[in-house]
């Protein structure tokens, strides 16, 4: 694996055509602070700008995926003026979104806590695979704040409005059991085992068709978007003339694994 490319709060490292989103603060469990947010538009602009990378994952150092924001920053903001609370805000919800923009797959490896903003980032994020033992829990009641509107709709989506409005309302952490009956997460495996199941996942999506990849996930992400419909269809009906398809076809009659060449 490469060396992360920049020294940063969050940074990029690379192993082929696999790279992991690392949010780097361990000494601080990974809260994010502004710098964080925004090192995550940074670092999605490194991750589109490289056609070679299939799929990335988004850990945390230090076995914590985030537990939260730098609660430093918040005291600071209520006797900040309104120019710098709205870039304090741009930032959060400008990090969040290049995170769910990430045109390649992206899988959340979570452990030891995943709180607040740390819950925006997994919600970000394409797959969500955590450890047994993580605490899970979403927590701006607790600090006389709201959750981002953003980062409500994606809750929301993913878990229903009436766990929603539990999480918001008690602000309780949860374990990864609950967090997986609920739909938070996708899959909970034991934490000697995460990285095994993450690694497992990973080179199944590497293997695929890059062309099947963006434009499934560009699909997915539109599907709520009546004016898209039209773009997302000629997405699909490009792959009948696509080199992908010609591979994947052959390798299928041939009884091989394909050797697929677009990159977009």
């Amino acid at each position: 694996m490469t060396e992360p490319t920049a020294a940063a709060s969050v940074r990029l490292l690379r192993d082929g055509a696999r790279a992991t989103l690392l949010i780097d603060r361990p000494e601080k469990k990974n809260a994010l602070n502004e710098a964080a947010w925004l090192a995550f538009q940074g670092v999605a602009a490194e991750i589109a700008a490289d056609p070679e990378i299939a799929v990335v994952t988004v850990r945390g150092a230090g076995g914590v995926f985030c537990a939260g924001a730098d609660i430093g920053e918040f005291v600071a903001l209520t006797t900040a003026d309104e120019e710098r609370r709205d870039a304090f805000a741009n930032a959060v919800r400008d990090g969040e979104e290049a995170v769910a923009g990430i045109a390649k797959p992206t899988i959340a490896a979570i452990e030891g806590a995943c709180v607040g903003g740390g819950c925006q980032i997994a919600l970000a994020s394409d797959i969500r695979i955590a450890a047994e033992g993580t605490r899970f829990g979403v927590t701006p009641a607790k600090l006389g704040i709201a959750y981002p509107v953003v980062s409500t709709r994606r809750l929301v989506s993913t878990v229903g409005r009436s766990a929603a409005k539990d999480l918001l309302f008690t602000g309780r952490l949860i374990g990864a059991e609950e967090a997986l009956a609920i739909g938070l997460v996708d899959r909970v495996v034991p934490a000697e085992r995460l990285d095994e199941e993450v690694a497992t996942v990973v080179a199944q999506i590497e293997a695929n068709s890059r062309y099947s990849l963006a434009v499934s996930k560009r699909t997915v992400d539109a599907l709520d978007d009546a004016a898209a419909h039209a773009e997302l269809d000629a997405l699909w009906r490009g792959g009948f003339s696509g080199e992908d398809l010609k591979e994947g076809a052959r390798a299928f009659l041939e009884k091989r694994k394909p050797a697929f060449s677009w990159r977009g």
